[in-house]
């Protein structure tokens, strides 16, 4: 037997899922990125002259985990509590981990997602130049806690 999808009704429209009777709650989610960049231009990064992209994309990824229900059509709009944004240079590339908080009747895993795929985008932007090849890869859930479903770690 199949789990239906909350975010479809009986006759398979898509809606937003009443959680108005759902207990507020604690809850968090740890979301990842990857940016993968040759070397060569990673040592070009803090002397990029449209700024430093770590920082831009920290505060990027900030800024649209606060509008995740702009973005996607069925998130709830969220108080949110905390959000921030990593992100760590490797040989390989740019490593982001976003993260999210509030206390409500619904999860942040959406908004956790949000800014660490908004962070890796603002850093292909703002490397673009330098490389026309970098990739965006392994956008995914790390861990979330709190909710109905119960905690998930990757």
């Amino acid at each position: 037997m199949t789990c239906p999808l909350s975010h479809y009704d009986e006759s398979g429209r898509a809606r937003m899922v009443d959680v108005s009777a759902k207990a507020d709650t604690r809850r968090t989610a740890v979301a990842h990125a990857f940016v993968k960049i040759r070397p060569s231009v990673l040592k070009k990064l803090p002397r990029n002259p449209k700024g430093n992209p770590l920082e831009v994309a920290r505060i990027a990824g900030i800024g649209a985990a606060k509008r995740t229900a702009e973005l996607i059509p069925m998130c709830h709009p969220l108080m949110l509590t905390h959000a921030d944004v990593e992100a760590t240079i490797e040989p390989r590339g740019v490593r982001i981990r976003a993260t999210a908080a509030t206390t409500g009747p619904t999860g942040v895993e959406m908004e956790a997602l949000t800014a660490a795929a908004v962070a890796a985008l603002t850093i292909y932007d703002m490397t673009k130049a330098l490389d026309k090849s970098i990739e965006i890869q392994d956008v995914f859930l790390l861990e979330k806690t709190g909710g109905k479903s119960g905690d998930f770690k990757r």
